[in-house]
């Protein structure tokens, strides 16, 4: 007999226990304790009948993932901002929208990317360790200086949501900003920046860099482009791993080219390239630029939000 209730939606990854709670309450939701893999996703989908599935990296789908989805499933709903885990153009042709939750991360990713420029050029992770080993060493006019961020020119690669957010932080520390993007903004989004047609045209004027476009393809900083930086410059990466040559990099940064750098995200997470922690010079943390109680519930609630304006047979808030 058919289930009276039935599940309508997939949690098919772990999430906040209030979005997990709604997600329940709302959809009659099977919620996972751990995160499931693409292929446990469409076993369960095929067994269920259910109607939306909000994945995580883990349970990225691919095409032959969703071509064995049933036809019951109207939308894959994302709860980040990025999509690269999955084939979205596939999954559109099979009639199945895709959704993801751009604007919820915004505000926590700029504050994280300006944690990473200020720990970067101020030797952050020295002066802890130095603290955990007990101090015990005054230092004199001469010893373990950073880098001022005041009066710095900061280039920002993609100049969307996060970018423009971290400008605006940015111009607080009295920083001069200047941006490069496929397009230029509206001279009311720029708030003053100063827009570069090109990446090789701005980064000669880049004391701190900091990355905020997609990841996928060839990487964007490679031996060429970390050349193009004057000496000295901090280089910040909140964006994508996928976008750097990890090598480039730490050339780059033994050699003394760069005086820092502050990442967040790498090409192999979360297996990270031992190298790096190997450096003094390296702020490094585990892709955690979302990680607020606030943020990580609303990227729940707007990939529900999503969900339920598709099962409502409305358009959804949030079209990738």
């Amino acid at each position: 007999m058919p289930e009276t209730n039935p599940t309508q939606l997939l949690i098919a990854r772990r999430v906040p226990q209030a979005v997990a709670a709604r997600a329940v309450s709302e959809f009659r939701a099977y919620v996972t304790e751990s995160d499931m893999d693409a292929w446990s996703v469409v076993d369960f989908c095929k067994k269920h009948d259910v109607r939306a599935v909000l994945i995580g990296k883990k349970s990225g789908l691919q095409e032959d993932h969703i071509a064995a989805l049933p036809s019951t499933v109207k939308i894959i709903a994302n709860a980040s901002a990025g999509v690269d885990h999955m084939n979205v153009s596939y999954a559109r042709e099979k009639g199945i929208v895709v959704t993801n939750a751009p604007d919820a991360l915004t505000e926590c990713t700029a504050d994280f990317a300006m944690l990473l420029v200020l720990a970067a050029c101020r030797r952050a992770s020295e002066y802890e360790k130095i603290m955990r080993r007990g101090w015990g060493k005054s230092f004199g006019m001469t010893e373990m200086l950073g880098t001022r961020v005041n009066g710095k020119t900061l280039g920002i690669v993609g100049f969307g949501r996060i970018g423009r957010a971290v400008a605006r932080r940015a111009q607080g520390f009295g920083m001069r900003v200047v941006y490069t993007d496929i397009q230029r903004a509206s001279p009311s989004s720029e708030n003053g920046a100063t827009f570069f047609p090109n990446l090789g045209e701005m980064l000669p004027h880049c004391q701190v860099l900091s990355l905020h476009v997609p990841g996928g393809g060839l990487p964007l900083m490679t031996q060429k482009e970390f050349g193009l930086l004057p000496k000295g410059a901090v280089f910040v990466n909140a964006a994508r791993g996928a976008l750097v040559d990890e090598d480039a990099l730490y050339d780059a940064l033994t050699s003394g080219h760069l005086f820092s750098a502050g990442l967040d995200v790498y090409r192999n997470e979360p297996n990270v390239d031992a190298r790096f922690a190997s450096l003094e010079n390296v702020f490094l943390t585990p892709h955690m630029a979302s990680a607020t109680v606030e943020t990580r519930d609303q990227m729940g609630f707007t990939a529900l939000d999503n969900v339920a304006a598709i099962l409502d047979g409305r358009q959804a808030l949030n079209p990738v």
